[in-house]
Parts: C-alpha cells; structure tokens; sequence
C-alpha cells in the first residue's frame, strides 16, 4: 500500500491485498455520528428523568439478579422515572420489563455488533446506534441516576465512563449504585487499596458509588440522591 509523505512515495508494511484506507470516509462519517446524536436528543429529550440500568446480558430470567432488576425498574417507574436499558437481554431486559409492567417510559439504547443482539420484548422507545460512545452519551446525558448490576466488560465500560465523568466534572454529580457488593466490593477494594494507596485517585472521587444489596435499598437511595439534587438546581 503506498502513501505520500513529504512529498515521497512510501510503501507501508501492510499487503496490498488489504483494503486501501481512505481518509475521507472519515468526513462522511462524522455526518453518520451527527444524525444519531440527532436522533438520540430529539427521542430521548421528551422523556421524565430516567435511570440507566446496566448489567449483562447473560443473566437468566430465572435468576435472583434478573428479578432484582425488574423490581427495581418496577418501583422506579412507579414513582415516576423512566428506565434506560442497552436494550439487550438478560439484565437489560429485566429492566425494560420493570418498566413495562409500571407504565414507565422503556427505553432500550440498542447497539448493532457483528453478532447481532435482539432487541428484548418490553422495549417501548427504541434507539438504535452503530456507535458506542454515541449511545453512551445518551446513558450519561438523560439519566439522573445509574443502577449498575453485576455484568462483564460491556457493563464495566459503562462503569468507569460513568466514574471518569463524575471524578472529572465533565457531568452534575449523580449517584452510581453497585447493587450486590459481594460482586462489586472487590473492585472498590482494589481501587482503594492500588489506586488510592497509590496517590493516583483521591477516597473523595468515588464518593458517589454506592454499594446496596436490596431493590428497596435501591430505590430509596436514588429517590433520595435525585430529589436533593433537584432542590439544590432550584437554588
């Protein structure tokens, strides 16, 4: 593959038999990344205030963690909140099913990957993204609290943006619930213990994780949290 560098031509080490990179599929990306921001304000902006629920997708609907999700949603939405899912199966759609079964705004973020991902039943305001970190800002931007349920690296990935958000100031604190701290306590352990320790965090920016083990626990706590938050915007 040849490209031009300082005015000569340069073979790179990739074959020719690949195909040829071209720079400006690139601009007409961004118009691709534009609509679906577009599309994700104009959908999500109508909605109440919502919480994301994350959690992974391999959870069964016979499980202990699947009906605590749908609990929680349910409570959730019958106080008022929207839920915001990936859209998924397993935790995800517990979630939405909460929703559902509250008269809740439902909404699934849902994700196209190679494998592709079915949509989960109990959706009722669907979003659809080719782009993660387009699809994470809208986690981030319309929710006044996360719930996260034991889950993988897609769940872990929604974690830390979360946490490297809030610790940066790049959003209006809002609370993070870990639900089930046999699952999560060893994570904060570790953060506190190596990063902490270390001098490259401070105790203070993690604050706003919370361990909790109950879905009335849950709620509760983000009821709390949102309801201070919002008297303090009227300030």
């Amino acid at each position: 593959m040849l490209y031009r560098h300082r005015g000569k031509t340069m073979k790179t080490k990739y074959s020719d038999n690949l195909r040829e990179w071209d720079s400006s599929h690139d601009s007409w990306r961004m118009f691709k990344i534009l609509s679906e921001a577009v599309n994700g304000f104009e959908e999500l902006g109508r909605m109440p205030r919502c919480v994301s629920i994350f959690g992974s997708a391999r959870a069964t609907a016979d499980s202990p963690l699947y009906e605590a999700a749908r609990e929680i949603a349910r409570r959730l939405g019958e106080d008022g909140y929207g839920i915001i899912t990936g859209g998924g199966p397993g935790l995800m759609e517990a979630g939405n099913r909460g929703a559902m079964e509250a008269e809740a705004p439902s909404i699934g973020l849902h994700i196209h990957l190679p494998q592709e991902q079915k949509i989960n039943p109990y959706v009722t305001t669907r979003c659809d993204f080719n782009y993660f970190f387009v699809r994470k800002l809208m986690f981030v931007k319309y929710a006044v609290a996360y719930v996260v349920m034991p889950g993988g690296m897609g769940t872990l990935d929604e974690l830390s943006e979360a946490m490297l958000l809030a610790q940066t100031g790049r959003i209006r604190p809002f609370p993070i619930v870990l639900y089930d701290s046999f699952f999560w306590s060893g994570m904060l352990d570790w953060i506190r213990n190596s990063m902490v320790r270390s001098g490259f965090l401070d105790e203070e920016e993690i604050k706003f994780c919370v361990l909790l083990d109950s879905p009335e626990a849950v709620v509760d706590y983000v009821k709390k949290q949102t309801l201070s938050q919002e008297a303090l915007r009227l300030l």
